[in-house]
C-alpha cells in the first residue's frame, strides 16, 4: 500500500508546456531572451486580466520594487514618504518599500480574509501616506468599498499584490483592476506559471511605459514610445541614441520561453481556479470548527492553498499539531503567506523599533498558530476527505 503524504506543491508545469517550449527551440535562428512571445503573452494577460497594458518581468518580486520604484518617480511631494503595508506579506512588498527610500507603515490583518485591517489602514492614514499597498493573501479578496472610497477622496495611491490570488475578484471586477499598479507572481506553485516570473499591470500608459524602462537597465529605447526617444535623444545630444539610461536600476526582464509558457497555462487558468475554489470550499466545510478556524470570507476567493489557524493557543498542543502533519507526510508552513509578521522579522530591526506586539493580535495568532497547506487543480476530493480526517482527529 502506497504511503499517505501530501506535499506543499504539485507539478504545475504540463507536458504542452513543454510541447510550447520545443516549438520555440526548433526554430532558426530563435531570439530567446524577451521578443515577440513576450508581447504576446503581455496583450493576452491584460485582456483576460481586464486592464489596458502589462509588463512582464522575471518574478512577483521584481514585480513588487520596480512598482515601488515608479512611485518614486512620480511622486512629486516627497513629503509623502510613508506607505502602509499589511503585517501579513511577502518580504519583497516590505523590502521593496524600504529599498526605494519609503517608510512602511504596518496594520493588523483580519482572519477572515488574511488582509489588512482597512479600519486601521484609515486611522493611519495622515498627510505623509503616498500609497497603500494592499497584499490579498492566499486567493482572498482585502478590498471593500469603504477603503477604496477613502483613498479615492484622499488622493492616495493603491497597489494591489495579487501574487497569490490570480482570478479572485471584488464587486464582478478581478482583482488588479483598481490599483493604480498591480503585481502578479508566476511563480512554480501559484495559479499558472512560467516557472519563474511575474507581471506589472496598470491603466496608466506613462506608468506602462515607465516599468519597461525600469525593466530593462532604465533605457529609453525600451519604452517603444517614439516621441519620447526622440525627446530625450535631442536633450542627451552627446550620448549614443541606443544607450541613454534615465533611472539606476537593473535587468528584469523574462524569456520567449517563460512567455511561452505563461501564454499556454493561460488557457487553462479559469479552469484550474474553479477547482481550487471547489477544494477550498469542500476543505472548510468539513473541517471541525471547534478545533479550527473556518470563518473565511470566500466571496469572489480564488484559493492558492489551504489555510489553517488553530483556535488552541497552547504551544504543546500546536507542537502535537505540527507532528501529526509531519508524521502523516503533510508538507506545511507555519505562519501562513510570508512567514506570519514580517515585524519579527530580522531584516527590519534597524527600520521598526518600541513595537508593541500587542497591537497586531490577529497576525500574532497567524504568526505562531496559523499554516497553510497545498491546494492544487489535480487534487481529489478523495485526498481531501483524508487530509480533513487526519486534522479533525488531532486532539487539542
Amino acid at each position: 500500500m502506497k504511503k499517505f503524504s501530501h506535499p506543499l506543491m504539485d507539478n504545475n508545469f504540463t507536458s504542452s508546456d513543454i510541447f510550447e517550449v520545443n516549438k520555440i527551440l526548433k526554430k532558426k535562428n530563435i531570439v530567446l531572451t524577451q521578443s515577440k512571445k513576450v508581447e504576446e503573452l503581455e496583450k493576452k494577460w491584460s485582456k483576460w486580466l481586464g486592464v489596458k497594458y502589462s509588463t512582464f518581468v522575471n518574478s512577483g518580486s521584481s514585480a513588487n520594487f520596480i512598482s515601488i520604484l515608479l512611485l518614486k518617480i512620480l511622486n512629486k511631494k516627497k513629503t509623502k514618504n510613508e506607505i502602509i503595508v499589511p503585517t501579513l506579506t511577502w518580504v519583497s512588498d516590505i523590502n521593496s518599500i524600504i529599498m526605494n527610500g519609503f517608510k512602511p507603515v504596518f496594520v493588523d490583518v483580519n482572519l477572515e480574509n488574511l488582509s489588512m485591517n482597512t479600519d486601521q489602514v484609515i486611522k493611519k492614514i495622515n498627510k505623509k501616506t503616498l500609497a497603500v499597498f494592499i497584499t490579498h493573501a492566499q486567493g482572498f479578496n482585502g478590498l471593500n468599498s469603504n477603503i477604496l472610497q477613502v483613498l479615492k477622496k484622499k488622493k492616495i495611491h493603491l497597489i494591489e499584490d495579487v501574487c497569490e490570488s490570480h482570478g479572485a475578484y471584488f464587486n464582478k471586477k478581478k482583482l488588479g483592476t483598481y490599483g493604480v499598479i498591480s503585481n502578479f507572481s508566476f511563480y512554480y506553485a501559484h495559479h499558472m506559471t512560467t516557472i519563474e516570473g511575474g507581471m506589472i499591470s496598470t491603466n496608466d500608459k506613462k506608468i506602462y511605459e515607465l516599468s519597461k524602462i525600469l525593466r530593462s537597465h532604465g533605457m529609453v529605447r525600451e519604452s517603444k514610445n517614439k516621441n519620447f526617444e526622440k525627446k530625450m535623444i535631442n536633450k542627451y545630444k552627446e550620448l549614443s541614441p541606443k544607450f541613454i539610461f534615465l533611472y539606476p536600476t537593473l535587468n528584469f526582464r523574462n524569456t520567449e520561453i517563460g512567455a511561452a509558457i505563461g501564454i499556454n497555462q493561460l488557457k487553462s487558468l479559469d479552469t484550474n481556479n474553479l477547482k481550487r475554489t471547489k477544494n477550498f470550499e469542500y476543505f472548510i466545510k468539513y473541517l471541525d470548527n471547534t478545533k479550527y478556524w473556518n470563518n473565511f470570507d470566500l466571496r469572489g476567493s480564488s484559493n492558492y492553498a489551504f489555510p489553517i489557524i488553530l483556535k488552541t493557543n497552547n504551544f504543546t498542543k500546536r507542537n502535537n499539531f505540527e507532528k501529526t502533519l509531519i508524521k502523516n507526510n503533510i508538507e506545511f508552513r507555519r505562519g501562513n503567506a510570508g512567514g506570519g509578521n514580517q515585524l519579527r522579522q530580522p531584516y527590519l530591526k534597524e527600520f521598526i523599533k518600541n513595537i508593541n506586539f500587542k497591537q497586531f493580535k490577529n497576525v500574532e495568532k497567524i504568526h505562531f498558530f496559523g499554516y497553510y497547506i497545498g491546494n492544487y487543480p489535480s487534487l481529489k476530493i478523495s485526498k481531501i476527505k483524508q487530509i480533513v480526517q487526519i486534522l479533525n482527529q488531532i486532539s487539542f
